[in-house]
């Protein structure tokens, strides 16, 4: 058992020097990264609930969560080589479970949308990249290599290595067309402002084509081409100018 957990505790500190550049050496994990310490308590209150010490879990749950900033109820399944990075704010609820190689950014919820005392967290598959402030609503599956982009809210089912954005979350990427990075958080795709986009190109080809047929029909019309108030790249002015 101790070498299991040795081994176990040997794995979690590698992960996190294997995904974060900021760690500098296995002694800096081990002594100041929360979601490390987060992992560890978790672990030996999911062994009370286990054993049925039920009020005990819950106790050392809420000293996890006073000491690191990270809520886990006791009962979640948190599988190994998990890194949550920073982790302040996060919650994984009851009924969840993590896979195995997940990567879980500071502010991530995996939330519960029913007051049946049965499934009602989600299921995150193995190896999957949860962007920060992301949320996971429902007893919902998120397929293996999956990612979820920052602030996200995820209410439907993530098929396996798709990455999804926006709120709610739709599916920008699929696995024939992966991002290199393991999420970068500040080049993902919005798909409202493509598709906006598309429609603004589409609406001005027609206007194109209705301009060349009234040109050839002898119609006066006013030729000014299309003027977006802004190019899609920086915001609008607040005042709407």
């Amino acid at each position: 058992m101790a070498r299991r957990g040795a081994e176990v505790a040997g794995e979690d500190i590698r992960a996190i020097c294997s995904n974060d550049p900021a760690a500098r050496s296995p002694l800096e994990v081990v002594l100041v990264y929360p979601g490390l310490h987060a992992l560890w308590l978790h672990r030996a209150a999911h062994g009370l609930w286990r054993r049925d010490v039920k009020l005990g879990a819950r106790v050392l749950a809420h000293a996890n969560r006073f000491v690191t900033g990270i809520e886990i109820h006791p009962a979640a399944h948190i599988g190994r080589r998990v890194v949550i990075d920073h982790g302040m704010g996060v919650v994984i609820g009851e009924t969840a479970s993590v896979g195995d190689g997940c990567l879980l950014y500071k502010g991530v919820v995996l939330g519960g949308t029913s007051l049946d005392r049965h499934v009602r967290h989600p299921q995150i598959g193995k190896n999957v990249v949860i962007g920060s402030n992301a949320c996971i609503l429902g007893a919902i599956r998120v397929g293996d290599h999956a990612r979820i982009g920052s602030g996200s809210v995820v209410v439907r089912e993530v098929p396996a290595e798709a990455t999804v954005v926006g709120v709610p979350a739709r599916v920008i990427v699929p696995k024939a067309a992966r991002f290199d990075a393991a999420l970068d958080h500040a080049n993902l795709p919005d798909p409202v402002t493509d598709m906006i986009r598309a429609l603004a190109e589409d609406n001005e080809r027609l206007r194109e084509r209705l301009l060349t047929l009234e040109k050839r029909l002898g119609v006066e019309t006013d030729a000014s081409s299309l003027r977006l108030p802004y190019d899609g790249e920086e915001l609008p002015r607040a005042d709407g100018g």
